[in-house]
């Protein structure tokens, strides 16, 4: 929201009061309230009529500060997100002569007394090194009137008083605003499919079905990281704008209504570190079977299909010898208007449990489409009518609209028993043969409704899709296993990695659609999400056969890979058979890669460092790769340039140190990062393994999901660095076993392990 009319003024309509000074501050326990008025206070008469800003700072884990600012603490607060990492009794205040200072393990806040207000936040290093981090200060802490019709925010349709959100503008406003350093840039908000360095930008976290060429996000997550070694969660599931650099352009600025506002800052000291703490607070990544890193086959979308069809598909990729791992039954296996009722449409799918039998004898997971719609001809409306388990109208009648689907209602999951009654019918649907679930939509969430438990309307927007793919997350946990659950969720917001896998939603069959994708991804991935996927080849029309063949080398290099589309096929032969071909190579390479990969996964888990990595996690000190878009890196050895033109030339940027190609096994030393341009055919893109890597492969590239140890092999690469050791975890059993590491004076690598058993070889790259 956009409060002021360049830097000395407001907008018209807009008041505009701001916290002064730190008039007290007390050390209650492990927090320090600072009462802030909003007029520096020169005599007894100024303590009357006029607004008091309470601000307490504490801490819910160590490196991380919470900054609660309240003017009517009677006011209902909100909910905020689920902390499951949240520890009692962390940080330690005290309040000395001039200041007050909360310290939990390397950061420090501390706020002044007197005015101007000023609230900063310091890390301290091992050696004892302070750097800052950021601060607010002077008219950063903001309480916001508004009159009707305020222009504080872009209005559709001429519709006045409305926000670019739909919201109506509310009578109030908290906004915070944190100082940004010189060069210093800002990322995250969700998936995003602008510019992956958010300055310059304002975002409106509000989840929307946008497609990916709009500056609407499916995923929301009200969280940005920083170049500089920190991280912001605005602990609002509620609508909340930010203008970063946009408005106050020394500034990041969030704003929320209402009578409060809360934030955490986020220690350090790397980006890499900060995702870490950030999801250690709000949850880390589910780890995922082996299985779903393979290749993916979906039937698409309204295109028709029977079982035959399906068997056709199936039969086709093995003809052509393409590895795959899951098919993938999308929204037409319940009949038309039905969705959703969990039954298969018996028209096409007459025997759908001796069908999910066979798909299984051929090796293969299945997987399902739901919403959490409910379309008035389902026999689960009436049903979930007459119990109360579809959200209502404030008349107590059952909200329902025909966008989607016609007369479609909406499962309220805050109804315990709404929960448990669609929860029975994705159960059954996993007990007869479905896997994973494709958790589509979950964004549409109307505001005027009533929700059993009482949530405002305007919390449950965004926070919706948090308890719909909870709902099914568990049951797959319950029937398959943990370490066995598998989603494919199209919205979310913060707290949503804990429960993968996320694919990127509707995009087009185009090089730019492809280049946006990518950037969502990578936005996401410095959201905290850990896994994350897209339709290759494009969602909306047909792909040209180039467009596909470089999705196709872009896709089966992405975590998850799935060939989906909206109106036609995605079968490789549908385009030519250079694409067969293309996909063949593509996907064994990364059967081929499955040792290390299921191994990135598995930190993704442990640590909530992202699969793919943006460049600015693996090079935080190399200021060139801020503004990278266009390639990543697959846990800290592997990087990638998609290739995003037919003609096949590609810009990209390989940072200082020795690099070799994986596909050639060219090697380049070099003391300075440097671009590159090349001309790749669809067969090949920049693919280069970073200096002293050792990756762990195999032979067998069938499956991904067998025993490592049976084909298990090192390839070494040449350069300084590298890992001590590596560890490699088979899927088949889970037993993990560590390989020493050692480094000859002539360049050369020795492998070793303590594990007899274990036969393995090893090859230096190029050999």
């Amino acid at each position: 929201m956009k409060f002021t009319d360049g830097f000395w003024h407001v907008r018209p309509g807009v008041s505009a009061v701001y916290a002064q000074e730190a008039y007290d501050i007390e050390a209650r326990g492990g927090s320090l309230v600072v009462s802030a008025p909003t007029k520096r206070i020169e005599s007894r008469g100024d303590v009357l009529n006029r607004p008091l800003l309470t601000v307490t700072l504490s801490s819910p884990l160590e490196g991380v500060v919470r900054v609660r600012i309240e003017h009517f603490q009677g006011a209902r607060p909100s909910p905020g997100f689920e902390l499951v990492g949240a520890e009692p009794g962390v940080g330690a205040a005290q309040v000395d002569g001039d200041a007050g200072t909360l310290t939990t393990g390397s950061l420090t806040a501390r706020i002044a007394t007197g005015a101007p207000w000023s609230l900063s936040f310091h890390s301290t290093n091992d050696d004892g090194q302070t750097r800052a981090l950021t601060a607010s200060g002077h008219k950063s802490v903001g309480y916001i009137t508004l009159a009707p019709g305020a222009p504080v925010a872009a209005e559709p349709a001429g519709i006045a008083g409305v926000t670019a959100t739909g919201l109506a503008s509310s009578a109030h406003y908290v906004h915070e605003q944190l100082d940004l350093g010189v060069g210093e840039t800002i990322y995250g908000l969700g998936e995003r499919f602008g510019p992956v360095v958010k300055n310059g930008q304002t975002v409106d976290s509000w989840n929307a079905d946008g497609g990916t060429s709009s500056e609407q996000s499916y995923k929301n997550v009200p969280f940005y990281l920083s170049s500089e070694g920190y991280g912001v969660l605005v602990n609002h599931p509620e609508h909340v704008s930010f203008e970063v650099g946009s408005e106050a352009v020394e500034r990041v600025q969030f704003s929320t209504a209402g009578e409060s506002l809360e934030y955490f800052v986020i220690d350090g000291p790397t980006p890499k570190d900060v995702l870490s703490r950030y999801t250690a607070l709000t949850g880390r990544p589910a780890r995922v079977p082996a299985w779903s890193y393979g290749l993916w086959l979906s039937t698409s979308f309204t295109t028709d299909y029977d079982e035959a069809t399906v068997t056709s598909f199936i039969d086709g990729m093995k003809e052509r010898e393409l590895p795959l791992s899951v098919f993938h039954f999308d929204c037409f296996w319940m009949r038309e208007f039905n969705w959703t009722d969990f039954d298969w449409d018996a028209r096409t799918f007459p025997d759908p449990e001796g069908m999910l039998a066979r798909l299984h004898e051929r090796s293969l997971r299945v997987s399902a489409w739901l919403n959490p719609y409910i379309a008035q001809r389902s026999a689960l409306f009436a049903e979930g009518a007459a119990a109360g388990y579809l959200v209502k109208r404030p008349d107590g009648t059952v909200w329902q609209w025909d966008f989607w689907q016609a007369g479609m209602g909406l499962v309220d999951f805050t109804n315990p028993e709404a929960r448990s009654w669609f929860q029975e019918k994705v159960r059954t649907l996993v007990r007869q043969g479905v896997d994973a679930i494709k958790t589509d939509f979950g964004e549409r969430v109307p505001l005027d409704v009533v929700w059993h438990d009482g949530s405002s309307p305007e919390t449950m927007h965004n926070l919706y899709t948090q308890l719909y793919n909870e709902a099914v997350f568990e049951v797959l946990e319950e029937e398959n296993g943990v370490g066995s659950a598998v989603l494919f969720a199209r919205s979310a917001t913060t707290g949503g990695q804990r429960m993968p896998v996320h694919w990127g939603g509707d995009n087009s069959s185009s090089f730019v659609s492809m280049a946006e994708t990518l950037r969502g991804g990578l936005s996401l991935a410095l959201s905290g999400f850990g896994f994350w996927s897209h339709d290759i080849g494009g969602f909306e029309g047909t792909p040209d056969p180039e467009v596909f063949k470089r999705w196709v080398a872009f896709g089966l290099l992405s975590s998850h890979s799935r060939l989906h589309g909206s109106t036609s096929y995605r079968v490789p032969w549908a385009f030519d058979e250079e694409a067969v071909e293309v996909t063949r190579r593509f996907s064994t390479l990364k059967l081929s890669l499955m040792p290390y990969l299921y191994s990135v996964g598995l930190e993704a888990h442990a640590s909530g460092v992202p699969f793919m990595r943006p460049m600015l996690l693996e090079f935080p000190a190399d200021p060139a790769v801020r503004y990278l878009d266009r390639q990543y890196m697959i846990g800290s050895s592997i990087l990638v340039a998609p290739v995003f033109s037919a003609s096949g030339v590609v810009d990209y940027y390989l940072p200082a140190g020795t690099w070799t190609q994986l596909l050639t096994g060219e090697t380049v030393v070099q003391s300075a990062g440097t671009w590159r341009r090349e001309t790749h055919d669809v067969f090949s893109l920049p693919l280069w393994v970073r200096g002293g890597s050792v990756l762990p492969m195999t032979s067998r590239v069938d499956r991904p999901d067998h025993d490592y140890f049976e084909s298990l092999s090192f390839v070494t690469y040449p350069g300084d660095g590298g890992p001590s050791s590596v560890t490699v975890t088979s899927p088949s059993d889970g037993r993990a076993v560590v390989f020493d590491v050692a480094r000859a004076g002539d360049g050369s690598i020795e492998v070793t392990t303590d594990a007899s058993d274990v036969e393995f070889s090893v090859t230096a790259a190029g050999a």
